[in-house]
Formats: C-alpha cells, sequence, structure tokens
C-alpha cells in the first residue's frame, strides 16, 4: 500500500537532495506514540510516512536509514514466527499489516501488530538482505505529526457494524512534495483523497471522490480507495486508485483541491468478490504495467499503457475495460513493493498460513 519506486515518465520518487532543503531538520526529536501502524511509503532522506487510522494521524519518522546500497535480494522464510520470536509473542499474535522499501538503502520496512485486539501494540521492523530483524526504536526519534481534521470517530460503525475510523486511512504515497493519503473522511461524501505538503503545516478537509462502479451498477461516494500508485497519463499526473470488487480508477492529480467533489475515470472492471490489497507501477521491455495483489483473484498484471483511450465505464457491466493477466505462480500475495526496477519483493502467506518474504523477477 505506497509509491512504487519505479520511475515513470517524470512522475518520479523524490530521492536525497530532490526535497526542499532542510526539510527533514524541521523535524522535532521525540516519542512516536503508535496507536496503530497500517499503510507506510517511503519520501527522501529515509523518512519513513506511517499510516495510524486509530489516532487519525500520519507521522514522518526520520529513520536515519540514509546511506545508499545496492540493491539485493530479500528472502526470508517465516518472518511472521522470526518476528513473533523477536517480539516475545506467539505467532498467532503477529500481524502484519504493510510493507514498504527503502529506496535509498533498500531494506524492507513492516508495520507490525503485536497482538491483536484494541491493546495491540504497534511496531515497526527492518529487515535487510540478510534477513536480519531490527525494531525501529521510536522513543527518541525525529519526527513530525499531522492530524485528520474530518477523519471518521472513533465509534463510527458502517452499515455492516464494522469500524469506518479504521479506514481512515487506508494508503499512502509521496509525490512531488506532497503526502497523498486515501481514506475515509466523516463528510456526507465520505471518500476522500487528501494532499498533504510536507514538511507538515496543515491539513486540510481533503477532496471528496466519486466513482461509477461498474459491477455495482452505480455512483458511489463512500467507497475508500483501498490500494493506489501515481502515475501519468498522457503528460499530466494522476491517482490508479482500486476499490472493492474491482474497479480501477484514474483521477487527476491537479484536481485534488480542498474543500470539492472529483470525479474518477473507471477504466476497468476486474471481477466483484474481491479486495485489491497492493499495488506497484513497473516497466518491462519498453512498456509499463501494474502489478496488484487481490484477496481472492490472485495477482494481476495490469496494462498501463495508452490508459487514456479507455473510455470511462458509466454502465453495469462485468469484467471490462483496462485487459489484464493473472499470474498464476504468485499465490498467497499479501503485500508488494518495488525491490529495484526490475524486482518486486512480496509478503507472502503460504497454505500452512506461515508468512514469507520472497524477492521475484517482475513477470
Amino acid at each position: 500500500m505506497r509509491l512504487t519506486l519505479i520511475s515513470i515518465g517524470v512522475f518520479l520518487l523524490l530521492l536525497p537532495g530532490a526535497m526542499a532543503e532542510g526539510s527533514v531538520d524541521t523535524m522535532q526529536e521525540g516519542a512516536v506514540e503508535l496507536k496503530s501502524a497500517g499503510p507506510l511509503a517511503f519520501g527522501p532522506d529515509g523518512v519513513l510516512f506511517v499510516g495510524d487510522s486509530t489516532a487519525a494521524t500520519i507521522w514522518a519518522i526520520d529513520t536515519g536509514d540514509s546511506a545508499p546500497a545496492a540493491a539485493k535480494p530479500i528472502n526470508l522464510s517465516g518472518v511472521d514466527a522470526k518476528l513473533a520470536a523477536l517480539l516475545g509473542v506467539e505467532r498467532d499474535q503477529i500481524l502484519v499489516n504493510d510493507l514498504a522499501v527503502n529506496p535509498i538503502s533498500h531494506k524492507a520496512y513492516l508495520a507490525v501488530s503485536r497482538g491483536r485486539g484494541p491493546d495491540a501494540e504497534s511496531v515497526i521492523v527492518s529487515v535487510d538482505s540478510q534477513g536480519a530483524l531490527q525494531v525501529l526504536s521510536l522513543d527518541k526519534i525525529r519526527r513530525a505529526m499531522a492530524g485528520l481534521p474530518n477523519a471518521p470517530g472513533p465509534d463510527d460503525k458502517d452499515r455492516r457494524g464494522r469500524s469506518r475510523r479504521q479506514e481512515a486511512i487506508t494508503d499512502l504515497a509521496y509525490v512531488d512534495g506532497r503526502l497523498i493519503v486515501a481514506g475515509l473522511s466523516n463528510e456526507e461524501f465520505a471518500s476522500t483523497l487528501r494532499s498533504i505538503e510536507f514538511p507538515f503545516s496543515g491539513v486540510d478537509g481533503g477532496t471528496s471522490v466519486e466513482i461509477f462502479h461498474g459491477a455495482h451498477g452505480r455512483w458511489e461516494t463512500n467507497a475508500p480507495v483501498r490500494t493506489f500508485v501515481p502515475f501519468e497519463i498522457q503528460a499530466e499526473p494522476h491517482i490508479l486508485a482500486a476499490y472493492t470488487c474491482t474497479p480501477l480508477v484514474s483521477f487527476p492529480l491537479s484536481k485534488l483541491t480542498t474543500g470539492t467533489k472529483v470525479v474518477g475515470t473507471t477504466l476497468a472492471e476486474l471481477g466483484n468478490r474481491n479486495r485489491p490489497l497492493d499495488m506497484v507501477v513497473y516497466k518491462k521491455d519498453g512498456k509499463q504495467y501494474v502489478l496488484m495483489a487481490n484477496s481472492s483473484r490472485g495477482v494481476m498484471k495490469i496494462q498501463a499503457d495508452g490508459l487514456e483511450s479507455f473510455q470511462g465505464i458509466t454502465e453495469r457491466t462485468d469484467i471490462a475495460g483496462v485487459p489484464y493477466e493473472t499470474i498464476s505462480d504468485l499465490e498467497g500475495v499479501q503485500q508488494l513493493d518495488g525491490l529495484d526496477d526490475k524486482h518486486a519483493l512480496l509478503l507472502v502467506q503460504s497454505e500452512e498460513g506461515a508468512l514469507d518474504l520472497k524477492t521475484v523477477v517482475f513477470p
């Protein structure tokens, strides 16, 4: 759930020195008090953004991990058992909520819950190419915090009784000096995209987003974006967003202005009874693709060139729009990120339930 590491036209991750000078130095030293640790995304200079939906807060953390290193494969079997041993709990008390790769050091970072339920402790753990795990100490570290002003209340429920607060932050990506945040607000049109300037100087109410959901045959404003990636369409920066059941929708980044509502273009319906889990963009043999992990439809390789040629879906439909293929040999993928321009790092759940980290060549 984060910005791809792969350069796509002019739509690039900002590497060290590309950010406004002194921006990391504006962060104050102190403790990071995570109520939850969900979506992760890296900015420049080893800054890690962490979405904390329980507290309706986004943290920017200076990991200090800013020494350049070549990418090396990360392969670690039973990472959940190793996390449990590190954190002093049983394996079934470990949840890995997200995965992000530092584009400078190429270490992996995991958002981990130690325990289940409201009393679970949130921990950030790094993994290097040797399989060494290290807890990122949050007691005294340079950090900055941004609170969401209009997040759902702590006790807000949807019609199925699920917490809307836990969907206040569903995904993050750092783009051109700004943090793009997907999730729900407490507004009438709850599905929201926020564009927050970094260093954090304030957070506005964000932009309400509306889409046509072909599988459901209706316009929707309350379903959150589940995962997204930045992407350029006809030289204009966009967000490619995936929703449950599974519309793929584009939004021009320039339209994310506070207090407005933007209507997305539904480029594809990729199949219902499915929840998208994570996405990454990559380039292979001169063509661009989106690789998307799903809860019940496997890993999809989606054609990403020529998206402007697809008319927006505005009528009920089954699978339609942008073509894709299912990568049959990638099973059980829970999270993924780009390790370098040729490899993806996957968090995979085996048939026995164990979690493994695997490096694979982009398909």
